[in-house]
């Protein structure tokens, strides 16, 4: 694909994470580091609703000053202990290949009670204010199936709606209700890792924004991946600074915290400028 050709990744990090990207992007942006113009957007989780937004060709302005309002229309949900220990359990009932982690996982999504799907996939497509696929770039979005555990990358050929698909790559298994596309039923594309980075191999630079660097079960932290992708071309990794962590608080799900998170990112932004900009320009 050539040294030249830039792809922006973009992780899971629940309503928080969102606030940050935006806050980075904008900020960056404002430096006159425009990653929005990236050839490929890989976008998992929280990070999916953000890369539909930016390859949409939405103003990451506009979409950061919506993060510093009251949110509306948003359910608060909860990332605890006991969630964490149903992931334990989950990952460690049975053979540890990571296939069939997941799989285990998505039993549990499945077997949960939560809102209804309808009412999750409105949520969502407020948050992308009828965005739909882009036609000027590849978009990427990551999901697994709840049933087999199998990865799955969707994009505009896939015939998915795109709200359908971000919903999908957002459906935290035991919060949000597994989605329904494609003849199966789909959980957070996270579970397999909380970027999925090595999509953007073969692109020669790439910025990561990982709001968080662990994962689910048997997935691949971010930063081992960014660090596979450096050995091929120019990357940029940027995860929050200690700030930004006390601005997201204990629970990533609380869409009170997005203004702090939001703020947070955009001050981040200027600590980070120099090395985007020499990987993305």
């Amino acid at each position: 694909m050539g040294e030249h050709r830039r792809a922006l990744v973009l992780g899971g990090g629940g309503q928080t994470g969102i606030a940050w990207m935006y806050g980075l992007l904008a900020g960056l942006a404002a430096d006159g580091i425009d990653l929005t113009g990236a050839d490929l957007v890989v976008g998992t989780s929280a990070g999916s609703a953000v890369g539909a937004n930016v390859a949409a060709g939405r103003d990451v302005q506009a979409l950061l000053a919506a993060q510093l309002t009251p949110p509306e229309g948003e359910i608060a949900a909860h990332l605890g202990l006991r969630l964490a220990a149903r992931y334990g359990i989950a990952a460690l009932a049975g053979p540890r290949d990571a296939r069939r982690v997941r799989a285990r996982i998505g039993r549990m999504a499945l077997a949960t009670g939560t809102v209804p799907e309808s009412d999750r996939l409105a949520t969502i497509g407020a948050r992308l204010g009828g965005a739909d696929w882009p036609t000027d770039r590849e978009l990427r979005i990551t999901a697994v199936d709840a049933h087999t555990g199998d990865f799955r990358v969707f994009t505009r050929d896939d015939g998915v709606p795109l709200a359908t698909a971000v919903a999908a790559s957002c459906a935290v298994p035991g919060v949000w209700p597994p989605v329904s596309a494609a003849g199966t039923r789909w959980i957070d594309g996270g579970v397999r890792s909380m970027a999925n980075a090595d999509l953007a191999a073969g692109y020669g630079r790439v910025v990561v924004l990982a709001p968080m660097s662990g994962g689910l079960g048997s997935a691949v932290p971010p930063r081992v991946q960014a660090e596979a992708l450096g050995a091929l071309g120019r990357v940029a990794f940027v995860e929050p600074d200690r700030r930004s962590r006390r601005a997201f608080g204990r629970n990533v799900l609380d869409p009170a915290r997005r203004p702090g998170a939001a703020r947070a990112g955009r001050a981040q932004s200027a600590a980070v400028a120099a090395e985007v900009a020499r990987v993305w320009r």
